[in-house]
């Protein structure tokens, strides 16, 4: 019997993602169809899976364009209408030569490591579903139909769930006909074997590991492969940036993207984000291209109260019109109060956002200044940068 196959979910039409009605999962970044991205992640795998593609009908000419050829690529499954009934084709499409151990997975999320994958039929040993997952770093709100918020809600405890789902073979299939028969529909694989009393075993997921949904997640991955692909060749250049604000009135202040509360605000012309000033500067200073004030001086009103991820997204912009890449970006926030640990994870995916990069090329540290000077007394924050980037040999400016 076949130990472990992947089911690779294919059959949306990912209308959210643009492009009419071509499906997203064969829209190309950095040159390849993501799904095949996806696939080729599997099939080279050390554990030598088999592979199941569940395809929309009508699509079976454009998977066999893009599909590797191979004996452990199986002959895709058609879906249906909703991707429960899909993954239910697909494990019933296997039932005839079941495998001990099945991962079920999305085509739109190519970033999937194979220590992800690892983690994951590792976690199968010892149990009969496994959810790779991430705590929730943002602050979760209830919105009514009208667009007002009715509640926080408290995130303690709360996972963002990810893909591959492992689970034992007969487990999933016996889980997803009863929950067919019983008309129930549910969001992912995971939640079908909670409604049937099936333990899941969470694991740690990656905050790579995206689905690409909309335009701007798969142009946001586009160039991530662009820059990956780059790092290869060109010269490192590294910058360095520094930022200070005094505290003032106020109830939050702005750190690395991400509102956090406090019993002070900053004084700044714009919204006195530290750390992503200091960051703008370090890539400027990279690129050798003056300082944040050149770009968006203090005595120009129109930038009074601006969001700072505008002159960071600038800063990463100016690197990419030189065609050069972000290696690496290492902050370091200095101050007694606000605690920074509870926010770090979310600063990561903010600042990674903002320039295109991966999360894990963002580092982002908090340190105090042990009771002494200025921040010591809680009178201000300040925040040290260094960047990294990649240029091209033969980049000017």
């Amino acid at each position: 019997m076949n130990e472990t196959t992947a089911i690779i979910v294919a059959a949306g039409r990912g209308t959210r993602a643009g492009n009419g009605d071509f499906p997203k999962q064969y829209r190309l970044i950095g040159g390849v169809p993501i799904l095949r991205l996806t696939l080729d992640t599997f099939l080279a795998h050390p554990q030598a899976m088999k592979v199941l593609v569940i395809i929309a009908p009508g699509d079976e000419a454009l998977f066999h364009s893009v599909a590797p050829q191979g004996d452990r690529l199986l002959a895709p499954v058609l879906g249906g209408p909703t991707r429960q009934e899909s993954v239910r084709n697909g494990l019933i499409g296997l039932a005839k030569n079941a495998p001990e151990r099945v991962l079920i997975h999305d085509a739109v999320r190519p970033f999937a490591t194979p220590a992800l994958i690892e983690r994951v039929t590792a976690g199968l040993d010892d149990s009969d579903a496994v959810l790779p997952a991430l705590p929730v770093s943002a602050t979760l709100k209830a919105v009514d139909a009208a667009g007002l918020v009715t509640a926080t809600v408290p995130r303690q405890g709360l996972r963002a769930a990810e893909t591959p789902q492992g689970f034992r073979f007969a487990s999933i299939l016996a889980a997803h006909n009863r929950a067919a028969a019983a008309g129930l529909s549910f969001t992912d694989d995971a939640a079908v074997a909670e409604w049937a009393g099936i333990p899941v075993r969470v694991v740690v997921g990656e905050s790579g590991n995206i689905k690409l949904t909309t335009a701007e997640e798969i142009q946001a991955a586009d160039r991530r492969i662009a820059a990956e692909a780059a790092l290869a060749r060109g010269e490192v250049r590294v910058g360095s940036g520094y930022d200070v604000h005094a505290f003032g009135p106020g109830n939050g202040v702005m750190i690395g993207g991400i509102a956090i509360p406090h019993t002070k605000g900053v004084v700044s012309h714009s919204d006195g984000d530290v750390a992503l000033h200091a960051l703008t500067d370090a890539l400027l200073g990279a690129l050798a291209e003056g300082d944040i004030g050149d770009h968006f001086p203090p005595s120009d009103p129109k930038w009074k109260g601006a969001p700072s991820d505008r002159f960071l997204a600038f800063a990463a912009g100016r690197v990419a019109v030189r065609d050069g890449v972000i290696v690496n970006l290492d902050v370091t926030i200095v101050t007694e109060a606000p605690r920074i640990s509870a926010y770090r994870a979310a600063m990561r995916e903010r600042i990674a956002a903002i320039c295109g990069i991966a999360p894990d090329r963002v580092a982002v540290k908090a340190t105090t200044s042990e009771r002494l000077g200025f921040i010591g007394r809680g009178e201000g924050i300040s925040a040290t940068a260094i960047a990294t980037i990649r240029l091209p040999f033969a980049s000017r400016a």
